[in-house]
This record gives structure tokens, sequence and C-alpha cells, in this order.
């Protein structure tokens, strides 16, 4: 558009040097056509605008916000209007305890009071998109920076209002996940009123007062030292059984022995294994007999 007003302005001073009793006066009508086509280029290129991928375009007319959406691509627009540009692509914003790593430098994290009265410390990220349709509703309500008015205000708004509903101790283990949910349903339906849409929470870190976390450490260690002796307890009983089992074993093939093998089993015995040894192909001495007869010896020298 400044093309255009330049050309127009040298197109007026075309005129008035045709005007002009002057000898330069003779110029004004090359001066006049020059201005001219500068100002038809100033409008043509006004008039075409290119939106990049990923991101929607808003016309302003004199200051009104036109309902009209302008996607990714080339556009033939009235060259009075101002375009106004939006990411409709995933954005994250995140809010964190280190240095540098939040969208705000330094220490950003966001602390709030639980249901027990204790100070905790939230490090969160969160993941949306503007809803292209809604880029005008944003525009003309919210302005250019929804990030720092709605998405920062809203999401530490939520987090402050659910995290007193908990224990610091149950934020910090059993409950995170019900918390997550939570602030993620109260953020969306928030987001949503506003144009925007959301895409996902992160909570990637709760951090507890120092003696809070040394006692929370301190009973996980005593668990932890209770499962083992479970195990180790366990472990007693099942080398117990199996001792008795071995026991009882033994106990039974005793008896077994002791009632239930006669005189004559115990003759037949002997007399296979003496016939087993007399077979045999190495040097052996055998002494046939028992306590009531003479013995016999057989020798295979």
């Amino acid at each position: 558009m400044f093309l255009a007003i330049v050309g127009v302005i040298i197109l007026f001073v075309g005129v008035m040097l045709k005007r002009s009793p002057q000898p330069a006066g003779r110029f004004g009508g090359l001066v006049s056509v020059v201005g001219g086509a500068i100002a038809v280029l100033g409008l043509v290129l006004s008039s075409v605008k290119v939106i990049d991928s990923g991101r929607v375009g808003v016309q302003v007319l004199f200051g009104k916000v036109q309902p009209d959406v302008l996607e990714s691509g080339l556009h033939f627009v009235n060259p009075l209007v101002e375009i106004t540009n939006f990411d409709v692509r995933t954005q994250n914003y995140t809010m964190s305890a280190q240095h540098n790593e939040g969208d705000i430098s330094g220490d950003d994290a966001i602390r709030v009071l639980s249901s027990d009265g204790l100070e905790v410390t939230v490090d969160l990220t969160v993941l949306f998109n503007v809803r292209s349709a809604k880029a005008p509703f944003i525009l003309q309500s919210i302005g250019p920076d929804y990030v720092n008015n709605i998405v920062r205000a809203v999401a530490r708004t939520a987090i402050r209002d659910n995290a007193v509903n908990y224990a610091a101790v149950d934020l910090y283990s059993v409950k995170r996940q019900e918390f997550q949910n939570r602030i993620n349903r109260t953020i969306a339906a928030s987001f949503t009123k506003r144009g925007l849409e959301l895409e996902q929470i992160l909570i990637r870190n709760i951090s507890l007062p120092s003696s809070v976390k040394a006692s929370i450490e301190s009973k996980i260690n005593a668990e932890q030292e209770a499962q083992k002796m479970t195990f180790v307890l366990q472990k007693e009983r099942q080398e117990a059984d199996r001792k008795r089992v071995e026991a009882q074993g033994i106990a039974d093939y005793q008896k077994i022995l002791s009632t239930g093998l006669s005189d004559k089993q115990l003759q037949y015995e002997s007399i296979k294994a003496q016939k087993e040894i007399a077979l045999s192909p190495n040097a052996k001495v055998i002494i046939l007999g028992n306590n009531k007869g003479t013995p016999i010896l057989l020798s295979d020298k």
C-alpha cells in the first residue's frame, strides 16, 4: 500500500507541474504517467496476499474485523485491508522452574497450596492450537497475544483451583494422573469458549518441600525393606517345607524297609547279588552260607 501512496503523490506532483508556467512544466505529463503507473502497481501488489502454510489470515478494514478467514495460499483482497496472521498448528507453552527451559526465562513454575497447606511446585506444558474458524473472534475479543492473555492465565488458574483438593503426597504419587485429568478438563472447557483447542496437558514435574520429600523417601525405603523381608521369609518357609517333605520320605522308606522285607526275600536278594558277582570277569573270592551252616569258599584263582 505504501507504493500506491507514493504513486499518488508522484501523480499529484505531475499534475501540478503541468499547470506550472515554469519550463519544468513540460515534464508534468511524464511525471503524471509515472506516478499513475506506480500507484496502479502499488494497488495491485496490495491486493495480492499470500498466507503461509499452517497459518490463517484475518482481515481488518478500518478497524472492523471481517468474518471471512483466509486459508493458506494466494488471495486477492481489498488493498485497504490489514491482514493479521494466526498460527493454527500445534503450539506448546511451558512453565518450568528450570532457567531457560520455559517460555519465560527464569523460574516460571506454578506454586500452589495443597489441601494440607503445603506448597507444591508444578512444572507444566500446554499443547494447544487455534481453531481456524475462530481466528476472527480471537482477534476481536482477545487480541493477537492470546498466549499470555488466555493460555498462560487459564493454565495457572486451573492448576491452583484444582490443587487445593489434593494432599501434597497424593499429588506427588498416587493421584498425579487423576489431578492431570482434572485440570485437563478444566482448561479444555475454558479454551473452547475462547476459540482455542486443548490437545494435551503435560505435568512435567511436581516438587514437594524437602522435609516432606525426605519423609516420603523414608517411607518408600521402609516399604521396600518390608517387601524384601517378606520375600526372605517366604523363601525360608519353602525351604522348610522341602526339608519336611524330604524327611517324611526318608521316614517312610525306613518304615517300609523295617516292616515290609521278610527273611526269605532278603535271602533271595543276597543270592541274586552273589550270582552277579560270580558272573563278573573280575578276580573274586565268594563265601557262601550263613550263620546256620558251614560256609563254602569259591575262588577263580
